[in-house]
């Protein structure tokens, strides 16, 4: 027919041909039809049928070949992430590479450096090289460390900034300065000085002299204490990624003092290490069970000063060991004076799975339960430094607390220690 033969001359696609072309790629190229798409659509076609292909081709029944052409050879991987790389923007890229690591069993390829050179990297990738670090070549492992501290460098550079801006110290509102820091103007009583300087053909007050109020110097000795305890277990690799890092802004500022605890069945206190968070990324050991009431238990005794602390605890609160326990202990931890905050997650997602029955229980002893994303976290820190009301800060950034009517019975209200 002639709209067949049509079909088959190059030149712009019309809308029917473009449906036409879209439906090829969706249902994948075979031996027929490939000759109607373009190179760049066969190349394309070829990528997504290396990860979602059926498999029903001549290389079935041969399993690496299966693998759509990922298999050991170097040069290929590289191409087919060049490939997926050109035809989709990052954020497609990295959900590609997920369902990779899902459907092909890629975590292999992990140990290559030919594939670690070629893959886009994110949050979850340096997740999978820290779990794989004991088993990686140590050419492998030279590269995998360059790309992690890459990724730290990006996240420290995003993150950086509002996080010391946030929690740089209280201001003293007694007492007021002249040259204050953007962020520390009085803008009414810099306004009402200015008055005299109206500009009426622009419309404005040029501010001859700014008012505003000077923060305090504070002694070591006065300093608040941040004690972020983080789940390890494999199900909270990204809240421990932008944790460490977290944890390393705030170490390099003088006016908090900062602990970092990571913890599944066993503790690993990584305080010292926080000078250099790729270090303390490689001190993480991914994966295992959980025990949250010993790792409590461990923060609870290095805390000297409890009206000056704030304790931070990262975890989906699927607890192995003790949970009546670690609910008894949290609940002294408030009575003493200690700020207790539990955040679920800590993912750029936001989304958390957590113990539902653990969380209401930890929510009925006044405890705020939560899930943030890095972006809000210094705010959060901030408004928990100042002893605000974590409630409102959260309802505020339209952030869903759990209720403390989410108990289930299996964790009843703990007694008194």
């Amino acid at each position: 027919m002639d709209d067949e033969g049509e079909m088959n001359e190059p030149g712009p696609l019309t809308a029917d041909g473009g449906r036409e072309r879209r439906w090829r790629l969706a249902i994948g190229a075979d031996d027929e039809t490939s000759a109607e798409l373009s190179s760049d659509d066969k190349r394309l076609s070829a990528a997504l049928d290396a990860l979602y292909g059926d498999g029903t081709n001549a290389a079935a029944a041969d399993p690496r070949k299966r693998r759509g052409g990922l298999g050991r050879s170097a040069p290929r991987v590289a191409q087919w992430m060049g490939d997926i790389r050109s035809f989709f923007p990052a954020q497609v890229v990295q959900i590609v590479q997920k369902d990779a690591f899902e459907r092909l069993d890629l975590k292999q390829m992990l140990m290559e450096p030919e594939f670690l050179r070629a893959i886009e990297a994110d949050v979850n990738l340096v997740a999978d090289l820290i779990s794989l670090r004991s088993v990686m070549p140590a050419k492998t492992m030279d590269i995998a460390r360059t790309i992690i501290a890459d990724i730290v460098a990006k996240l420290m550079q995003r993150l950086e900034q509002k996080t010391a801006e946030a929690i740089r110290g209280a201001l003293d509102r007694s007492r007021r300065t002249n040259r204050p820091r953007s962020r520390d103007i009085d803008w009414q009583r810099t306004i009402s000085a200015n008055l005299r300087h109206y500009q009426p053909e622009h419309k404005t007050i040029v501010p001859e002299k700014l008012v505003g109020f000077m923060r305090k110097q504070r002694r070591l000795v006065d300093l608040d204490e941040v004690v972020l305890c983080v789940d390890q277990s494999g199900s909270m690799a990204s809240s421990v990624i932008y944790a460490s890092i977290f944890a390393a802004v705030m170490a390099s500022l003088p006016v908090v003092r900062t602990k970092l605890v990571c913890f599944d069945t066993a503790i690993v206190d990584l305080t010292e290490e926080l000078s250099d968070p790729v270090e303390v990324l490689f001190g993480v050991q991914l994966g295992g069970g959980t025990d949250i009431n010993q790792a409590v238990a461990y923060c609870a005794d290095r805390i000297e000063r409890p009206t000056k602390s704030h304790l931070v605890l990262i975890t989906d609160l699927y607890e192995g060991g003790n949970g009546q326990e670690l609910l008894r202990r949290l609940a002294a931890l408030v009575r003493s004076g200690v700020n207790v905050v539990v955040l679920l997650a800590l993912t750029d997602q936001g989304r958390p799975g957590y113990d539902p029955a653990m969380a209401g229980s930890v929510a009925a002893l006044g405890i705020p339960v939560f899930a943030c994303t890095p972006d809000l976290f210094p705010d959060m820190m901030a408004a928990a430094l100042r002893r605000e009301d974590i409630g409102a800060w959260a309802a505020g950034a339209d952030i869903k607390l759990i209720r403390a009517d989410a108990e289930a019975p299996s964790h009843s209200m703990p007694t008194p220690i």
